[in-house]
């Protein structure tokens, strides 16, 4: 039995139905980080003058700027991998599609050496409130950091037969795929001025 609304849009939306459940997904994940969000917010607010800024000053800023602009390279990356799908090129997809996961691995070993450093220093979720946010607020980045390269490296695997016999299907997907990584980087665009830098 087919699925329908793979490739046509459903009349009563005008979307795809795996556009509309990943904007389902993204508006709870959205209502997940802003909770997390809002706790920050309401724990500076309540955290004794200047202790969130002391404490902050332990991050390093060089290294999540980096890792800012590995994310944002990977949001580009993922953008001309769809892009070139639409324009046939599957090759130059499986090309751009390998720079995305590049760019994440990337972001991954950045943390870990980051991570790694405040342990070393003793610096762990228990040592103040502003380090339990933080490693609550980027750990959990990370995870959704993992769980995006798994898919984007099924697609780039076993997940790409499918361009063979659904073409319109499979940009779909990575499609469908893209948003979710996007709406990942712009977690990151947001916890990187909010933790890093004010």
């Amino acid at each position: 039995m087919e699925i329908p609304y793979t490739i046509e849009e459903r009349p009563d939306t005008g979307l795809i139905n795996s556009k509309i459940g990943i904007w389902l997904f993204l508006a709870s994940e959205v209502m997940l980080f802003g909770g997390l969000f809002s706790a920050y917010v309401f724990l500076r607010l309540g955290a004794p003058d200047g202790a969130f800024h002391e404490w902050g000053q332990v991050l390093n800023v060089p290294l999540a700027t980096l890792n800012t602009l590995l994310l944002i390279s990977s949001s580009v990356t993922m953008v001309m991998s769809w892009a070139s799908l639409k324009m046939n090129n599957f090759k130059q997809h499986k090309i751009y599609m390998a720079l995305t996961l590049l760019c994440a691995t990337g972001f991954l070993v950045i943390k870990y050496f980051e991570y790694s450093a405040k342990f070393h220093h003793g610096l762990f979720p228990a040592t103040n409130t502003f380090l339990a946010i933080y490693f609550t607020l980027t750990g959990l980045h990370v995870l959704h950091i993992i769980g995006g390269m798994i898919v984007i490296g099924y697609f780039l695997g076993p997940g790409s037969r499918m361009w063979a016999t659904e073409p319109e299907h499979f940009i779909n997907r990575i499609e469908t795929v893209g948003l979710y990584w996007h709406f990942v980087d712009l977690v990151w665009i947001f916890l990187f001025p909010v933790l890093y830098l004010l």
